[in-house]
C-alpha cells in the first residue's frame, strides 16, 4: 500500500492501498474529511474502578510518549502473537482511552509500545480488549510483531498486548462479529451467541496473495475513499495483516488487511483482502468499530 502524508490529520492527506491500491483522503478545513462513522449508538462513558501500582500510575506521559505506536505500518517485537477465536460471550464491550497509554508484553513489566487515544484518522481509538486478569486486559493491537520476510512462515497476522485496565472507559457494546471462511469463500455475521444472521459470498487472497486464516482481529477504522472510487461504500480497515508478504500489492501500507466493495467480488481475486458485493458490505458497515473479524480456513 502507497502512504503519502500532509501536514497533519486535518489538513494533509494520507494515501492507504488496501489490496486494490485504495486510498484514504482527507479533506482540508473544518468538517471537512470523507470519513463514515459507526452507525452503532454508544452509550455514555463508564470508567472502570481498578487499583493499580505505583509503577503504572506514575510512568510518565514523555515516557510513554517515546513508545513506539501500535498503528497499521510499525513493526514492535515485543507484542504478543495472537491467533485465539474468543468466544462471543467472551468479548462484549468496545473501549478507549483519555491519553496515549503503554503497552506491555508477556512479562507486564517492561512497556513495549503505546496505543494512541486517536487513530491515524484523527478519530478516537477503538480498543478490544479479549481477556483480563489482575487489574490487566489483553487487547488487540494493529501493529505487527514481525514481517513475514524476516520470519518466513512464522509471521503472526494479529498481535496483542497487555494493558492496565484503569486505562480503559467502556464506549459501546460489541454483539455480533465477522466471520470469513476461506474455503467456503462467505462472509458471515454472526450474533453473541454464535448464530448467523446473515451470509455472503465474497473474494478472498489468491494462493500467491492469500488471506491469513485460523485468526481473529477487528474492525479498527473505516472512510470513503472518493481517490478510488469508494465514494458510496465505506472502507472496513482491520487490525490484520498479510502473514505471507511484507507487502502484498506494493506500496507501504504494511500488508494490512481490508473489508471492502469490489465490482469482482467472486472467487480468489484479491492481495489478501475480502472483497464484497454491496449488499454484503452495507450489512458490514452497519456494525460498530471493534467487531471482531475471525478468518477461518
Amino acid at each position: 500500500m502507497r502512504l503519502k502524508t500532509g501536514v497533519g490529520v486535518a489538513t494533509g492527506a494520507v494515501v492507504l492501498g488496501l489490496g486494490v491500491a485504495i486510498a484514504l483522503s482527507l479533506a482540508s478545513g473544518t468538517g471537512g474529511q470523507t470519513v463514515a462513522a459507526s452507525h452503532a449508538p454508544a452509550p455514555a462513558n463508564s470508567p472502570i474502578p481498578t487499583v493499580v501500582a505505583d509503577q503504572f500510575v506514575n510512568l510518565s506521559l514523555a515516557r510513554v510518549a517515546a513508545l513506539p505506536e501500535v498503528k497499521y505500518d510499525t513493526v514492535i517485537p515485543g507484542l504478543i502473537e495472537y491467533a485465539d477465536t474468543p468466544a462471543p460471550e467472551k468479548v462484549t464491550e468496545a473501549y478507549t482511552l483519555a491519553v496515549d497509554t503503554a503497552i506491555y508484553g508477556t512479562d507486564q513489566v517492561t512497556p513495549v509500545a503505546r496505543f494512541a487515544a486517536a487513530n491515524f484518522l484523527g478519530q478516537k481509538n477503538v480498543v478490544v480488549p479479549v481477556a483480563f486478569t489482575d487489574g490487566w486486559a489483553l487487547v488487540l493491537t494493529p501493529a505487527r510483531k514481525s514481517l513475514p520476510s524476516a520470519a518466513p512462515g512464522h509471521a503472526p497476522a494479529q498481535t496483542a498486548g497487555w494493558i492496565r485496565v484503569d486505562s480503559l472507559t467502556k464506549d459501546h457494546p460489541l454483539t455480533q462479529r465477522v466471520v470469513v471462511s476461506i474455503t467456503a469463500q462467505t462472509l458471515a455475521i454472526a450474533d453473541a451467541s454464535g448464530a448467523t444472521t446473515a451470509s455472503f459470498a465474497v473474494g478472498v487472497g489468491t494462493p500467491t496473495t492469500p488471506t491469513p486464516t485460523g485468526v481473529t482481529g477487528y474492525i479498527q477504522a473505516r472512510y470513503l475513499d472518493p481517490a478510488q472510487g469508494q465514494r458510496i461504500y465505506p472502507i472496513q480497515l482491520t487490525s490484520l495483516h498479510s502473514a505471507a508478504a511484507d507487502e502484498p500489492y506494493g506500496g507501504n501500507d504494511g500488508g494490512l488487511i481490508g473489508v471492502h466493495y469490489f465490482f469482482d467480488s467472486n472467487g480468489a481475486v484479491s492481495h489478501g483482502c475480502i472483497r464484497l458485493p454491496k449488499n454484503a458490505i452495507t450489512a458490514v458497515n452497519q456494525l460498530p468499530l471493534g467487531t471482531l473479524v475471525s478468518i477461518t480456513n
